[in-house]
């Protein structure tokens, strides 16, 4: 572990410097108060007072091979020292071989990336392609999703942080969510919109396939509540999108490069999406890094194209040289298979929390990638904060939050779920650390169920 040196003064002068001269996103910035961070190691980030914690966010899931990686930093400094910087239409090492890599990790016959400079971009890029593809101008995207803060990945997103950016692009169809907890349709069986098929061939049958161009879906749902989806449902989605000449997009900016204990989510499900969005886990947010890519009758289509698509740093070599060493990483060092491991290990005790404390009203998830959402009461399954809940109405999620934060572990929720998702490479010790902190905190979220 580095030396952790302390110097609050300096760390109180960030705070002051940030709350003055930052704009922070998706924040009310009167009541921001952020954490002035010195440094961090593996899977642990310290102040400027020297107060360590465990990362059991990944800050915003992304940072999934740790901080500080050896691998990953030399790669950075070995670039930079060789090429910083260099336009898109040049053809460098450390983009070709992340290309190459990518077209070997990835499932089926996922072949071509396109490089963006996050998950939103590559989210953009994707709806644009499907519909230059297909010549059809519909997109159908769920309400509990997030693809991103763009213009375009900000209509598709479908939680409240949309709200603000409205009317946002045309051709926007939302279906409902396999959300088994809270069904929308009640859950009978067989449940059309948990089955996926039936649901999406009536909303089909409303809008007219023949203007649908694509589907967009998280594969497992990130921030809006880690829902992985019932057996059979995204093969069901992808036998409609196949009848009808759909594309199918799988958004695994959050879900990708082992969060759920495979390379990929729809690893998971045994389905090939046409067109894969990943970010965040690429180089775990090393360099701001993003990719669309698409599977072999897109690239074929493509290639003789005009492709309208691009910015200035799209394909960065400091960011494809820390990819390139963040999967090379992966693979020698066995961290999906790490993430797996610990994904049994996590789906053990986070029951036994549940069975401990009543506020835990379901646990779920896959891998590092787990949920777990707190209710008043679980025969009602009123959540502890409601839908879009902020303020005083958030105080029992905040309040535990705290608590966990003054014991050294960092946590994030969204509403009435908090989300457990270490870096992949966390050992058995942290996590039993992590859990441990959890119990703790709980007994605050226990006190609000009635």
């Amino acid at each position: 572990m580095a030396t952790i040196e302390t110097n609050s003064e300096l760390g109180r002068q960030i705070v002051e410097d940030a709350k003055r001269h930052v704009l922070y996103s998706w924040s009310v910035q009167d009541a921001i108060n952020p954490i002035a961070v010195a440094g961090a190691e593996g899977r642990y980030f310290w102040d400027y007072d020297g107060k360590r914690y465990l990362d059991f966010a990944s800050q915003l899931v992304n940072v999934s091979i740790g901080y500080g990686h050896p691998k990953v930093v030399d790669a950075i400094k070995r670039q930079a020292e060789q090429l910083c910087t260099i336009g898109p239409p040049m053809a460098t090492e450390s983009r070709s071989r992340l290309g190459k890599l990518l077209s070997e990790v990835t499932p089926g016959d996922l072949s071509m990336s396109f490089f963006t400079n996050g998950g939103a971009e590559a989210n953009e890029n994707a709806i644009k392609l499907a519909r230059w593809y297909t010549g059809r101008h519909k997109v159908i995207a769920r309400y509990r999703s997030y693809h991103g803060a763009t213009a375009g990945a900000i209509t598709l997103t479908g939680d409240p942080r949309r709200w603000p950016a409205e009317p946002g692009i045309p051709g926007v169809v939302r279906m409902l969510d396999p959300y088994t907890y809270r069904c929308p349709a009640g859950h009978p069986d067989p449940c059309p919109v948990c089955s996926g098929g039936p649901h999406l061939e009536e909303l089909l049958q409303y809008e007219g396939a023949h203007t649908v161009a694509a589907v967009i879906l998280e594969t497992v749902t990130g921030t809006n509540g880690i829902i992985p989806p019932p057996p059979g449902y995204l093969q069901s989605i992808r036998e409609v999108c196949d009848k009808y000449g759909i594309l199918l997009i799988a958004d695994e900016v959050m879900a990708g490069f082992g969060r759920t204990g495979k390379w990929f989510a729809v690893d998971n499900y045994d389905v090939v999406p046409d067109i894969l969005t990943v970010a965040k886990g690429i180089n775990s947010g090393y360099v701001p890094l993003g990719a669309m890519v698409v599977r072999e009758p897109i690239a074929e289509w493509v290639r003789s194209q005009f492709f309208a698509g691009g910015l200035t740093y799209s394909g960065h070599p400091l960011a494809c040289a820390s990819a390139v060493a963040s999967i090379e990483a992966f693979q020698e060092e066995g961290i999906v298979e790490n993430a797996a491991a610990m994904g049994e290990v996590f789906k053990v005790e986070l029951a036994k929390l549940a069975e401990k404390h009543p506020s835990i009203g379901e646990v779920r998830g896959l891998g590092c990638f787990w949920g777990l959402e707190l209710v008043k009461n679980r025969e009602t399954r009123e959540p502890l904060v409601p839908f879009n809940g902020g303020g005083e109405a958030a105080k029992p999620v905040v309040t535990m939050a705290k608590h966990a934060l003054s014991k050294g572990l960092y946590l994030m929720s969204h509403w009435n779920v908090v989300m457990v998702c270490p870096p992949l490479n966390i050992t058995r010790e942290e996590l039993d650390e992590g859990i441990a902190i959890l119990d703790d905190a709980l007994s605050i979220a226990d006190e609000f169920v009635v």
